[in-house]
């Protein structure tokens, strides 16, 4: 019965977001980037389904086999406008969801939903965060179009979500010394990751990498 509520829930959580976004963005509170990233952050906490919801991974996977459709769909006919960069050709918001699919399988099998969830939190907040702070706070350029201010921003914004996931989705009550050095090579490596990956790939690079270096480090 969970898996059955878990899905359902799932939809109406992601179309929540996306019309939070849509009804932002038309009202003028956000501009067509902080409405993706609202998207990119707040589609990130799905996560959260797994973690505490799905425990069949052939229910848990059919969310983000249907988003790679929609969304594919979508950067297609350009269908869901807050979700789209206009014109770019940039498969990011397809990609979201494949990184999705393949963290939700490896967590049911050779990995588990607290060290695939660390890949798909960083992505969401680090990434989504760097993206729009990065563009507020003007800084110097470090390698292509990504900025200083952004990857300090994706660094800082890593460390402390993957801190807080780890308080929340396992037992352990205190942070100990060990694994924060081990969270701060994780949070360096993932903001390494984003500075280098080519926009809209690093929907992929970052969860995918930043969860196998988490498997091998915690």
């Amino acid at each position: 019965m969970n898996n059955i509520l878990g899905l359902v829930l799932s939809f109406i959580f992601v179309f929540v977001v996306i019309g939070l976004s849509t009804l932002l963005q038309k009202l003028n509170v956000l501009k067509e980037e902080g409405a993706r990233k609202f998207i990119h952050i707040g589609v990130s906490n799905w996560w959260f389904f797994v973690n505490f919801m799905f425990d069949n991974i052939w229910w848990a996977i059919i969310a983000p086999i249907v988003f790679i459709v929609l969304n594919y769909l979508s950067y297609r006919y350009n269908l869901i406008k807050s979700m789209e960069r206009n014109g770019d050709g940039n498969l990011g918001t397809v990609y979201f969801p494949i990184s999705l699919l393949i963290l939700t399988i490896a967590a049911f099998t050779f990995l588990n939903p607290y060290i695939s969830g660390i890949g798909i939190l960083v992505l969401g907040y680090g990434d989504g965060l760097a993206a729009v702070i990065g563009k507020m706070i003007p800084s110097k350029k470090i390698f292509g179009n990504k900025s200083l201010s952004g990857t300090l921003t994706m660094f800082l914004a890593s460390f402390i979500v993957i801190v807080l996931y780890t308080l929340l989705a396992t037992n352990i009550n205190l942070i100990v010394d060990f694994l924060m050095i081990k969270i701060l090579v994780i949070s360096l490596a993932a903001a390494v990751i984003e500075l280098f990956t080519p926009n809209g790939l690093d929907n992929l690079s970052i969860p995918i990498l930043v969860s196998l270096l988490s498997f091998l480090l915690i």
